[in-house]
Formats: C-alpha cells, structure tokens, sequence
C-alpha cells in the first residue's frame, strides 16, 4: 500500500472541458473541499474519492459523482487509487464544462486519465503498519531515551513534561520492541496505545 505526504495538483482538458486533479493526504480532504469551492466559484462539478485506513486496519472508502451522470466519476476515481493501492489519500477534480457534452465514455476516461495523471506527478510512500505507545522517563534519561529513539527509527509524536516525562512514540512492531528492549530499565510503558 502506498500514500501521500502533500498536495499534488495536474490539469487535463478534454474538448474544453478542464478537469484539475488535487491528490491530498486524507486527513486535509474536508478543509481542502471547501478551499476548492471558494477558489472555484465557477467549476461546475467537484468530484470526490478517498481510501484510507480507519482504527481497525480496515479500509473505508467513498466516492461521490457531484452531479455528473451515475458511475462516471467519483467510482472511476476511486478504481484509480484502488488500482495503485493507495491508502489515507483523496482525490478531489474539480471540472469546468467547455461546452461539449462527452458522454458517459468520455467522463469515465476524462476522470480516470485526470487521476492517473495527478498519481504520475505525485510522491509516493509505502505504508508501514506502526503502533503507537506512551512511556514515563525520568528526566535525567532523557538525553539516552531520545538517542536510542533515534538509533531504532522511533518516532516521538508527543512530549508531556511534568513530575515524569511523558513521551508518546511510534514505530513499526520490531523497531519498537529493540528500542523498549535496550531503555527497559529506564522506560515505564504506561499506555499500549493503537496500530496506525
């Protein structure tokens, strides 16, 4: 599986018709829908996609046509990044009519090469399934703790300073446990939190 970290954007026109593809990061699409809409009073349609991965490793997904005739949109939208495999990442193709009426054909082409051609342009990252943990030290072992976080590609996401440091960290399963295995004696595990 693969996903993004930023926001891609290519433009396709086809007879006129302009369909401008956003590819954003999951968690952007609300806000970024409503950017698009003030930014593009005069689009006609905005179709959507998305697939991302919710707190039991399953993946939800949705599409919406926006208007365009059933089918000829946001479901080839959404085939699009279920045939790259791409997770946590919308679509958004906001489209002028130019004028020429491209048939159902036409859309589901129109829409799947805008996709395809906004999926060329962007980064991709392969997914790595992480857990996310939080531990106590006390503050004299925070120097070691932070350098053997490091050493194990731990990341920490979160720092609460306190009467104990509270670290909230994540990493795959087999660089979390090497790391809690050389700090055991200084890091207490307070809460198992969540795959991610």
């Amino acid at each position: 599986m693969q996903y993004i970290k930023e926001h891609f954007t290519t433009t396709l026109e086809v007879k006129q018709s302009k369909f401008i593809a956003h590819l954003i990061p999951h968690n952007l699409y609300e806000e970024t829908l409503k950017k698009l809409k003030d930014e593009h009073p005069k689009a006609r349609h905005f179709v959507v996609a998305y697939r991302y991965l919710n707190e039991f490793n399953q993946i939800v997904e949705y599409s919406s046509d926006d208007g365009e005739p059933k089918g000829t949109s946001g479901k080839p939208s959404l085939m699009v990044l279920q045939g790259a495999d791409i997770i946590n990442t919308a679509v958004i193709v906001v489209r002028y009519f130019g004028g020429t009426k491209l048939g159902t054909g036409g859309l589901v082409r129109a829409y799947s090469d805008a996709v395809n051609l906004v999926l060329e342009s962007a980064k991709l990252f392969t997914y790595v399934e992480k857990i996310q943990k939080t531990i106590e030290i006390a503050y004299a072992d925070i120097r070691f703790v932070e350098y053997e976080a490091s050493l194990f590609d731990v990341e920490i996401v979160e720092k609460r300073f306190e009467n104990m440091c509270t670290y909230t960290i994540e990493a795959t399963k087999a660089d979390m446990k090497n790391f809690l295995d050389k700090t055991k004696m200084l890091v207490k595990i307070i809460h198992w939190g969540s795959n991610k």
